[in-house]
């Protein structure tokens, strides 16, 4: 009588498997994202499944950290009003808070209109675009090699006027050097580029 022993699973079927599956779980992942619109376009989707889409914001960063990837910095609400606003931040894709921090605004006036909300207005599939456009003039005009984000950001005005609302680019040099940021109009006119 043969002796029957359960067949066990390939090994190496069960490691490429596992790989396969991690591998597909991390392209969703914000901090491996690229630095364009449609990266971007996931990062607004992480934000807006987090804090949903009708949240506001004061502040709102993308930085890129080597080793880390992509980080997003936030100040955010979902209630205005209350002037009560979270420091968030997601990193390797762990929302952290930070602080809460209480917003003064001018008396007689409504504190949404001092925050902005991603809309049609401020996109950050907007924000994106920009880094890569920015990439291409930096190559271009200054003929830099592969210049990599260090921060986008949504530059809001203090006196909540939205038209006056910037977009900003922070590159550099792969390997470091000088910081060359441009700043953009929302709907993507170039005003002026610092270095």
């Amino acid at each position: 009588m043969k002796n029957k022993t359960p067949k066990l699973p390939n090994v190496a079927f069960l490691f490429i498997m596992l790989v396969s599956i991690k591998l597909v779980s991390c392209s969703d992942s914000t901090s491996n994202q690229p630095a364009n619109a449609e990266g971007f376009t996931v990062m607004e989707n992480e934000l807006k499944n987090k804090f949903g889409d009708n949240a506001y914001y004061t502040d709102l960063k993308i930085l890129y950290i080597k080793g880390l990837g992509n980080t997003i910095s936030t100040t955010v609400t979902q209630e205005p009003e209350s002037l009560k606003m979270g420091e968030w931040d997601l990193s390797q894709d762990t929302w952290t808070q930070r602080s809460e921090v209480t917003l003064e605004v001018p008396e007689g006036t409504k504190a949404a209109d001092f925050m902005f909300q991603l809309s049609n207005k401020v996109k950050l599939t907007k924000l994106g675009g920009l880094v890569e456009e920015s990439i291409t003039k930096l190559t271009t005009e200054k003929n830099i090699d592969n210049p990599i984000l260090s921060m986008a950001f949504v530059k809001f005005p203090k006196n909540g006027d939205i038209s006056k609302t910037e977009y900003a680019v922070r590159l550099e040099p792969e390997n470091g050097g000088t910081s060359f940021t441009y700043y953009y109009t929302l709907n993507g006119e170039l005003i002026k580029m610092d270095y």
